[in-house]
């Protein structure tokens, strides 16, 4: 048995380390169930505690020994660490009685020094120093501290204060937002003549975390606790307690149609900040123009909010401490904690972004009046509406040197119309400057590679603005306008057609079109009338074959447009009404891909002889529509004038803006520059809006 000397010296250490602990320890339980070093407290509400665990609460309290005597429980430290581990030892700590079921968290943030530990007590505890206070440079609260008022039957949260000197900035702040996130009731305390941006940042900051992180986590956090407790979708209510001595609060600034709240949210939505996430706002502004602070109003406040249970209910309190350790254990990585500086990158480098991957220029401001170009380390991502993929000679990147190449034509700065033919006939060249031709896209009839595969790489590049647009496909066509140009400078192509026979060319096609057919085609000389229709084919019109059946058709009946898998057509193809009904089409069938390749390869070639028979039998008109830029608007959506709005028609002839590449009048579109960024060079039409945008 312990002897009465040694029971004073353990109820003097108790009593001198935390006092609210041993005023619920019957003194005679002590000496009537000790045994050998395994001591045993009976309590007041006959609930045995081993020696055990008033020993941990020692060690949580250990902070206390040189300090005040505090009646607060510390329940996390600041290296977020949760300082009870269990429910039931959270209850026993908090000193919450087992006939209280529901309880509602209230916390309080706001700047280090600014009375938050101060303001808890008066609100709570009429002024009885639960949570300690200090006059010390040095902050009294470090981590977080809980304390239970049995009276409202609320347990309180005091939070480390903001902006205080800590090498764990970032840490500090996720531990905040972790408390705000088990809270009924945020207590935002600032003491300053003005309310100041932190504020704003810090409640904007946690209404996003709350919805991005908090929402999710809570109801899993809840699943595995295996609690039934109800989710609200909204986060706490926040009540700003500000305190002025010089300056008139909200309230004096507030119309009659405007309240303090409403000026809040507007100063919230000038600042890009939204608080969507808080189920209420509330501002209690006092104006202490003696010593003593007011806090009748924040207390009546306080207690409506509690009364309140609309959108947050009170719950058992020991959900509220396994919402908090699941918080605490999903979020509890390291994190790399930078000192506090100047964005003095933000503050001096270029501030034009890549309009494709959205990455910042790295140089300094100023640098394009000394003729350097935009820079960034970072890879850039390719997008189409840019295009902002350039080739590399393949040789000179082996040996080490950077050539940048680009395709182009032969004969688009001639205006003859021989130069249109050469176009037609063998397409695009690829000119290095050290190793001279390196591609031709039209070298063979069919099996032409494309120029990635034997002498170009890829890069893709930054598209900055007001830079350059490159224009280039990946089957390595560029400046779709170059056609465009050529049939710009050859107006006279109309006058030729008017002497020379269309009939020759068409011969021509179709034996070309005979010889690089698939086996299933039909061939040409065959085709007598429609497979469908049965109208007879006139000597010059044109045949058409469907890719899955292979018979011959007119236009009419021919008309759709599938992909035919099963004959290695694996996009839209010309296709007969017939085989187009047919969902899904047969897959007996069978056909050699190395058929359909030549038959792809050889269209090329029968797509120049038809550009070619195009100029000698049809209107410019519709060759324009093959050799459109991409950018153009079709002229079946060009109706009206984008300048003045009059309708197309005979009297109004449609022009195409080389700048936005939309349809304009010829009086809305009377300036000629050049658009080098399109690749027009020399001066071009332009409408007058993207002058005026220029």
């Amino acid at each position: 048995m312990m002897d009465s000397t040694m029971y004073q010296k353990t109820q003097k250490t108790f009593r001198s380390t935390n006092p609210c602990i041993m005023d619920s320890i019957d003194p005679t339980a002590v000496l009537e169930n000790a045994s050998g070093d395994n001591l045993v407290f009976s309590t007041k509400s006959d609930n045995p505690v081993t020696l055990e665990t008033k020993l941990e609460s020692l060690n949580i309290h250990a902070e206390s020994l040189n300090e005040s005597v505090s009646l607060s429980t510390k329940l996390l430290d600041e290296n977020e660490n949760l300082r009870i581990s269990s429910a039931e030892r959270f209850l026993t700590y908090l000193r919450i009685p087992q006939s209280v079921k529901k309880v509602k968290v209230v916390s309080i943030f706001g700047k280090t020094g600014d009375g938050k530990s101060y303001t808890l007590n008066k609100s709570f505890f009429d002024g009885l120093e639960v949570f300690n206070t200090s006059a010390e440079q040095s902050s009294c609260t470090l981590g977080v501290w809980a304390a239970f008022d049995p009276r409202l039957n609320v347990i309180c949260l005091d939070t480390e204060g903001l902006l205080g000197v800590s090498k764990k900035e970032d840490q500090r702040t996720r531990l905040l937002l972790k408390v705000l996130a088990v809270s009924d009731i945020v207590i935002y305390r600032i003491k300053a003549e003005r309310l100041q941006s932190d504020m704003y940042t810090f409640l904007g900051g946690a209404s996003k975390a709350y919805k991005d992180h908090f929402q999710s986590a809570l109801q899993q956090v809840w699943e595995k606790a295996e609690v039934d407790a109800p989710m609200s979708a909204l986060g706490p209510s926040i009540i700003i307690f500000h305190e002025t001595v010089h300056t008139n609060t909200l309230h004096c600034s507030a119309s009659v149609s405007e309240s303090p709240e409403d000026i809040l949210r507007a100063t919230f939505a000038d600042l890009q900040l939204k608080i969507d996430s808080f189920s209420s706002l509330k501002y209690i502004g006092v104006r202490t123009q003696n010593s003593l602070t007011s806090f009748k109003e924040l207390k009546n406040a306080i207690q409506l909010e509690l009364e309140d249970t609309k959108v947050r209910s009170a719950r058992h309190p020991k959900i509220v401490y396994h919402t908090l350790k699941g918080l605490n254990e999903k979020y509890s990585s390291e994190l790399k904690n930078s000192p506090s500086e100047l964005h003095l990158e933000q503050y001096f480098t270029c501030q034009e972004r890549c309009q494709s991957c959205d990455v910042r220029c790295a140089l300094s401001m100023g640098h394009k009046e000394a003729r350097e170009a935009h820079y960034s380390p970072g890879r850039c991502r390719y997008q189409h509406q840019y295009q902002n993929c350039v080739y590399l000679c393949k040789k000179c990147n082996i040996n080490g040197q950077r050539v940048l190449v680009k395709p182009s034509y032969q004969s688009i700065s001639q205006n003859s119309w021989s130069s249109f033919i050469n176009y037609v006939w063998s397409g695009y060249v690829i000119e290095c400057k050290n190793c001279g031709e390196i591609y031709r896209s039209r070298q063979h009839w069919y099996g032409n590679k494309d120029p990635e595969d034997q002498a170009v790489i890829t890069e893709i590049v930054h598209m900055w603005p007001g830079g350059e647009y490159f224009f280039q496909e990946r089957n390595g066509i560029t400046s779709q306008n170059s056609a465009q140009r050529v049939l710009d400078g050859v107006n006279m192509i109309s006058d030729a057609v008017r002497s020379v026979s269309s009939q020759p060319t068409k011969v021509v096609t179709a034996w070309v079109t005979d010889k690089i057919a698939p086996a299933y085609w039909r061939p040409n000389h065959e085709i007598m009338h429609c497979h469908k229709c049965k109208t007879p084919f006139p000597p010059a019109s044109a045949k058409h074959h469907c890719r899955s059946c292979g018979e011959g058709f007119c236009e009419a009946c021919s008309s759709k447009k599938q992909p035919v898998p099963m004959r290695g057509w694996y996009t839209d193809v010309r296709v007969c009404d017939d085989c187009y009904l047919e969902i899904p089409p047969s897959l007996s069938l069978t056909t050699d891909d190395v058929e359909v390749r030549f038959r792809k390869y050889g269209e090329a070639v029968v797509s120049s002889i038809t550009a070619v028979a195009s100029v000698l039998e049809i209107p410019k008109g519709l060759i324009k529509d093959t050799v459109r830029p991409a950018y153009w608007m079709p002229d079946n959506e060009c109706k009206n004038c984008i300048c003045c709005g009059n309708p197309f028609g005979p009297v109004i002839p449609l022009h195409h803006c080389r700048d936005c590449g939309r349809g304009v009048c010829d009086d809305c579109s009377n300036t000629r520059k050049p658009v080098p960024y399109r690749g027009w060079d020399t001066a071009v039409r332009v409408c007058d809006i993207c002058l005026k945008e220029n």
